[in-house]
C-alpha cells in the first residue's frame, strides 16, 4: 500500500491533477452532483493531451470521446425535458429484455473487435482489453441519460480491469480500479435512495387535488 501511495505521491503535476479529478468524478457521479462533469472533463482534457504527447493514439481519443461525454453529460442533467423539482435530471431504470439486448450487441461487438486485435496487433489479453473498452464506451454513455444500472456494469468492467492491470504489474491503476469498485456500491445505493424518493415525489404530485387535501 505505500508503495502504491508513494508512486501516485511521485506522478508529474498534470498527472496527478488529472488522476485526482478522475477520483472526484467518480465520487460526485455516485452522490448524484452534477459537476462530476465538470471534473470529468478536464481530467480527459489532460489525459487527452499526455496520451498524444506519449504517443498512445488510441488512448488518446478515446478520453476525447470521454471529453465529448462530460460536455453531453452536463447539459443531458440539466436540460432535459424532464427534471425533478430540484431541476435534476430523473434516474432511469431499463427492463431487462432491453439490457440483454444490449449486452448481446456489445459482446457480438467485442468478439469481432478482439478477433482483430488478437490476429493483427500486438495486444495482450486482447479479448478483455477488448471487453472493457467497448463496454466503458457505452456505459459512460448510461451515465450521461443517468440510468441506474449503469452501476452494475461498471462493477463488472471495473473488475475485468484489475485483473488486467495487476497481470501486466500496474498495481496502483489496478488500486484505482478497486477504488471505482467500492464507488460504485455507493452509487448503488445513493442512486436507489433518490430514485425512490423521486418514484414517491412523482406518484404524490399525480394526484387529485381532492385526494392531496382529503
Amino acid at each position: 500500500m505505500q508503495d502504491i501511495i508513494n508512486y501516485f505521491l511521485n506522478l508529474p503535476f498534470w498527472e496527478l491533477t488529472a488522476v485526482m479529478l478522475s477520483i472526484a468524478y467518480v465520487i460526485l457521479v455516485a452522490r448524484n452532483n452534477r459537476w462530476c462533469w465538470p471534473a470529468a472533463f478536464i481530467s480527459t482534457l489532460i489525459f487527452t493531451i499526455i496520451f498524444y504527447d506519449v504517443s498512445l493514439l488510441m488512448e488518446s481519443l478515446l478520453n476525447l470521446y470521454y471529453m465529448a461525454m462530460a460536455i453531453y453529460g452536463w447539459y443531458r442533467w440539466q436540460n432535459s425535458k424532464v427534471l425533478t423539482a430540484n431541476n435534476q435530471l430523473p434516474i432511469a431504470t431499463w427492463s431487462y429484455s432491453k439490457h440483454l439486448k444490449l449486452i448481446s450487441l456489445l459482446s457480438i461487438l467485442s468478439v469481432l473487435l478482439g478477433f482483430v486485435m488478437d490476429n493483427y496487433t500486438s495486444a495482450d489479453f486482447a479479448y478483455l482489453d477488448t471487453f472493457t473498452t467497448v463496454f466503458a464506451v457505452a456505459t459512460t454513455y448510461l451515465v450521461t441519460i443517468k440510468l441506474y444500472e449503469n452501476w452494475f456494469y461498471w462493477i463488472v468492467i471495473n473488475s475485468v480491469s484489475v485483473y488486467l492491470y495487476m497481470q501486466k504489474g500496474l498495481e496502483p491503476t489496478a488500486f484505482l480500479a478497486g477504488f471505482n469498485i467500492l464507488m460504485c456500491f455507493v452509487g448503488l445505493v445513493n442512486w436507489h435512495k433518490i430514485y425512490k424518493q423521486e418514484r414517491l415525489n412523482s406518484t404524490q404530485a399525480s394526484k387529485p387535488l381532492t385526494e392531496m387535501t382529503g
